[in-house]
């Protein structure tokens, strides 16, 4: 199954403040582990993430860049593209705990 990609307006926004080549990486990854298993759980690469509803799971991309999304029927939705350094900032800031989650 093909998954639709969505980026949402922060995500397009956060995506001008990389440099080229790190635009291409982003696409690239979101091509290869989104598009068709972006459920597919790995050590490194996907990750779904305890404790919040929303983003449900993490990309990471390269050693410096991770992309949160949610997976919605069969689309991902893209909510964000930050550098290692500020993902927990933007989750703190962003995501949406999740208070039936016992991991919380």
């Amino acid at each position: 199954m093909k998954f639709e990609i969505i980026l949402g307006p922060e995500a397009i926004e956060d995506l001008h403040g990389f440099k080229a080549n790190e635009k291409a990486q982003v696409r690239d990854a979101i091509e290869q582990h989104l598009r068709h298993e972006p459920k597919k759980l790995s050590k490194s690469r996907i990750k779904r993430l305890r404790g919040t509803k929303r983003p449900q799971y993490r990309l990471r991309v390269g050693d410096d860049i991770r992309v949160f999304y949610d997976v919605i029927d069969d689309a991902v939705e893209v909510l964000a593209i930050v550098r290692k350094s500020a993902a927990d900032q933007w989750l703190q800031q962003f995501g949406e705990p999740d208070e039936t989650d016992p991991a919380v």
